[in-house]
């Protein structure tokens, strides 16, 4: 019986330059889809697959999102007694989460990140949350992973089906075999190869379940040309002394990792909000004809 996975680690300390101005102030994790931060998602997911304590690794000036998970008394008795009650339960969602706060006290990678929660972490299995991509699906893309490894005892990453021309964004597999529908085995992690010597188009997406041996490596890995420590690097080292398996993802992500895709996933999830899905749904097409009207004198 394999032990269980019961802690997340959630990196939310970069610097967000994607999306400066605004970030200048503002950690892009707290950037809102509609109404909602994005991290506020990621917490979700985890609490969705059975997943009560999480270490967030923030940077300098991340504050607000250790406000945002803070209980807000006044807030609350402030709606109760309005008798908002969905706003009162939109604030609530995460109260009951054991959610811990780690500074990483310079951005020197993804792999830094997770090495800064070795202490948190301890001598247990755990999940990698990252705060760019917001997973759809049935049953929680956290939660499939869990499942694999409660059957495999082995580390496992989240990958998808990218478009080819974008794969070089991706660290990407090199699969041997499916051991199982969308379970694969990995020759090697190859970080954000170009397009002409990618070895599939399966890429890594925000999703890993680790064991605590990546701490080790983690621990001495040397930083690359940027002065970063690639995670992707150390999961191949790991994968040479026990299997690193790789769970296709085939339900929907919305990626918010740069300003245009960002807005496209405000769009999406906006025409499913109860409140402004009608309005926006109207907004829409009044602008799409609008686009095309002068689509047109332009050709003209």
């Amino acid at each position: 019986m394999q032990k269980k996975v019961t802690k997340a680690v959630i990196p939310a300390a970069g610097l967000g330059t994607r999306f400066l101005p605004e970030t200048k102030a503002l950690p892009k994790e707290m950037l809102p889809i509609v109404d909602t931060p994005t991290i506020q998602f990621i917490v979700e997911e985890a609490k969705k697959s059975g997943i009560r304590d999480i270490v967030i690794v923030i940077g300098k000036g991340k504050r607000s999102i250790e406000d945002h998970f803070d209980a807000n008394p006044e807030l609350e008795q402030n709606l109760e007694e309005r008798h908002k009650t969905d706003m009162l339960e939109s604030i609530r969602k995460t109260n009951d989460m054991n959610i811990y706060f780690i500074r990483q006290s310079h951005p020197r990678g993804l792999g830094d990140a997770i090495y800064t929660a070795r202490s948190f972490i301890s001598n247990e299995p755990f999940v990698v949350m990252l705060g760019d991509d917001v997973m759809e699906d049935k049953v929680p893309l956290t939660k499939q992973l869990m499942d694999s490894y409660q059957e495999t005892g082995a580390s496992t990453l989240a990958v998808k089906r990218v478009a080819h021309k974008d794969i070089s964004k991706y660290g990407v597999i090199d699969p041997s075999e499916e051991v199982q529908p969308g379970l694969f085995n990995v020759k090697k992690f190859v970080e954000k190869p170009s397009s002409e010597k990618a070895p599939s188009d399966l890429a890594i997406i925000g999703r890993y379940l680790l064991t605590p041996e990546i701490f080790g490596i983690l621990e001495n890995a040397k930083p690359d040309a940027s002065g970063e420590i690639q995670l992707t690097s150390a999961i191949d080292t790991l994968n040479k002394t026990q299997r690193v398996f790789a769970h296709e993802f085939k339900g929907r992500r919305y990626d918010t990792g740069n300003k245009l895709s960002w807005l496209k996933t405000n769009i999406i999830f906006g025409l499913q909000h109860p409140e402004i899905s009608s309005g926006l749904r109207t907004y829409l097409k009044d602008l799409g004809k609008q686009l095309s009207e002068e689509d047109m004198k332009q050709k003209k």
